[in-house]
């Protein structure tokens, strides 16, 4: 091995060390226990029937079996003890942008790390899913810490075979591949090409498609974006590149009715696609390349767990 790979391998084992400790640490601290009652808790087996005690929810009742024994019965449900995690991440050309110290593929490589680790902590497979607008890489869900660090290094340092963007291949494979029901998170920006098909748009065919993974899998969308995603900053005439296509525009930043218009469009896109996501019952939540991710990621889990207590 040459100098300038050992140097890259070095860099891999650096990062990947930096960011287990780190995730470790998270997940010891602030995310087993949210992680635990976000996705444990009733199974889906029924076990059987008990006589009602003192501190049992109303809701677990058998009415029918109630009324026959004339006193109040409960059912009571297996825990599922395992999950299947699938990590699902967008790893197209737009994620390598990021206007702070981390880009968007690296916020969501540390994301993908903490759902991974806590995964492992409670004993449940994990797999992977890099896509741009094919496959790249696929690890079945297994368990281990092993297997965990190779995600990791998978998430951090794999090589694109395409720069494109196309959600739909993520989730056709996961519909094609993931036969047992599993929890799925999608992690992307969420750009979708805009353009249209002969009958619809890109964007109605992606939540076609979103609809069939929610059928089958506990589906949860993690958006990210970059706060110049949001807001242009006043710079003046800045000369911008699509990273996936190639295309290169000048804009001028400096004209404030610009700003203000550019910003307005994309409040309102992101609104009517969560809109969109919330009708269909998909559970999603967004953080960007320079905000605290391991906050949202903990308000996510709180809310799921005050769902499933009610």
């Amino acid at each position: 091995m040459n100098e300038p790979d050992q140097e890259f391998t070095r860099e891999i084992l650096r990062k990947v060390r930096q960011i287990e400790i780190r995730s470790n640490r998270l997940v010891s601290e602030a995310l087993a226990g949210s992680y635990h009652s976000a996705f444990k808790g009733q199974g889906i087996d029924f076990e059987e029937v008990r006589e009602y005690q003192a501190g049992d929810e109303v809701r677990s009742i058998d009415w029918n079996v109630t009324a026959k024994m004339g006193s109040p019965f409960v059912k009571q449900y297996r825990e599922e003890r395992e999950l299947t995690i699938l990590l699902a991440i967008d790893v197209s050309g737009s994620e390598t942008f990021g206007s702070s110290d981390r880009s968007k593929r690296e916020r969501l490589a540390e994301l993908g790390a903490l759902l991974a680790f806590s995964a492992n902590r409670n004993g449940d497979k994990v797999g992977l899913l890099l896509f741009s607008d094919q496959t790249e890489k696929y690890l079945p869900p297994n368990k281990g810490q092993k297997h965990v660090l190779r995600i990791l290094r998978e998430i951090l340092f794999h090589e694109n075979q395409s720069k494109g963007t196309d959600l739909n291949e993520g989730l056709r494979f996961i519909n094609r591949v993931m036969r047992r029901r599993a929890v799925v998170f999608l992690l992307s920006d969420f750009i979708i090409p805009e353009y249209e098909t002969e009958e619809e748009s890109v964007e109605d065919l992606f939540f076609k498609e979103l609809a069939a993974t929610r059928r089958k899998h506990d589906l949860v969308c993690a958006r990210i974006h970059d706060s110049h995603e949001m807001e242009l900053p006043n710079v003046g005439v800045v000369h911008l590149e699509d990273s996936e296509s190639g295309e290169k525009i000048y804009l001028d930043t400096s004209s404030r009715s610009f700003r203000e218009s550019y910003a307005k469009r994309i409040a309102e896109d992101r609104e009517r696609f969560n809109k969109r996501l919330r009708r269909r019952g998909v559970d999603n939540f967004e953080f960007s390349t320079d905000s605290d991710y391991v906050g949202a990621l903990r308000e996510f889990f709180r809310m799921r767990e005050t769902r499933r207590s009610r």
